[in-house]
């Protein structure tokens, strides 16, 4: 009996000292990340998303009627996303039914509001990265069947029929470099692709942004600095933790190169993941997903 309660006792020891070691592990691998908390400062989320937003240096004027009177935005289908949101309401009637001569504000109140109009603009105007770049490269078997061409469910029609159809602005050669030279470096966490590669709705908003400020002659710098600030309206859960991830090598959010945080090793998919092996993610609430 003696002998059968010390093998019991035995084995007891056994599971304890197995569990001990699996969370003693646990711990020091959850350790060897920088340990963050869910949320940040009011000050620390104030530097990467501004309560009072960003001012977009494009002039939209009636930019927004030409997308509805081309059939490229159904007014209605897109009413009717906003329809209980009377701020948002507002907004969307001056953008799209008036012309618009403020100064257009980026929040992460309407920044989803902008994406989708955004996101109309830059699959419809005409534009040589669309005719000729990768999103046209037969092997995807046609330009229609992405997230950002496809997926927009708010055209009169097909989506398709609007494809690089309209020209609402039009750019000089040196000012389609300017948008192809900087939509090759700029990329978004959704996925490992970048905007001259347009696949999802937020690379395509990006790039009728991109051709909208090329069009205002805003310079090559300045155009990283509001693009950053766009994408960190669309993602903040993702750029909450990046300057956390600076902040812990020492670098404040302040003194970070834009181009550099856009570029692939911080801002595809593929970058924010190795990110992630040092750094416990910040939650947020908010950003929009791929689709309407």
């Amino acid at each position: 009996m003696k002998d059968k309660f010390l093998i019991i006792r035995l084995i007891l020891a056994a599971v304890v000292i197995v569990t001990v070691s699996i969370a003693v592990k646990n711990s020091i691998l959850k350790s060897s990340k920088v340990n963050t908390s869910d949320t940040l400062s009011l000050e620390q989320q104030d530097k990467v998303l501004p309560l009072e937003g960003v001012v977009l240096p494009i002039s939209w004027r009636d930019l927004g009627k030409k997308l509805v009177d081309s059939g490229t935005i159904d007014l209605e289908k897109f009413q009717a996303l906003y329809k209980t949101s009377g701020e948002q309401e507002e907004l969307i009637k001056k953008l799209l039914t008036q012309s618009f001569d403020e100064a257009l504000v980026m929040t992460q109140n309407n920044s989803g509001v902008l994406l989708n109009i955004l996101w109309a603009f830059g699959l419809a105007n005409k534009n040589r990265i669309l005719e000729e770049g990768p999103i046209m490269d037969s092997k995807y078997g046609g330009a229609g069947r992405f997230a950002s061409t496809g997926g927009w469910t708010l055209a009169k029609g097909n989506p398709m029929n609007h494809y690089s159809k309209h020209r609402f602005i039009v750019l000089t050669e040196q000012q389609q470099e300017l948008v192809e030279r900087v939509s090759k470096n700029i990329y978004r966490p959704c996925c490992s692709n970048a905007t001259y590669f347009p696949d999802c709705n937020h690379g395509m908003a990006m790039l009728g942004l991109l051709e909208l400020m090329a069009a205002n002659n805003v310079a090559e710098d300045k155009i990283y600095q509001i693009a950053l600030k766009v994408n960190s309206y669309w993602f903040p859960s993702t750029y909450l933790t990046l300057s956390k991830y600076f902040e812990s090598k020492g670098i404040a959010w302040d003194n970070i190169d834009p181009k550099e945080v856009l570029g692939y090793n911080f801002s595809s998919a593929a970058g924010y993941q190795r990110v992630l092996a040092e750094i416990e993610p910040v939650r947020e609430q908010g950003g929009g997903s791929c689709g309407v």
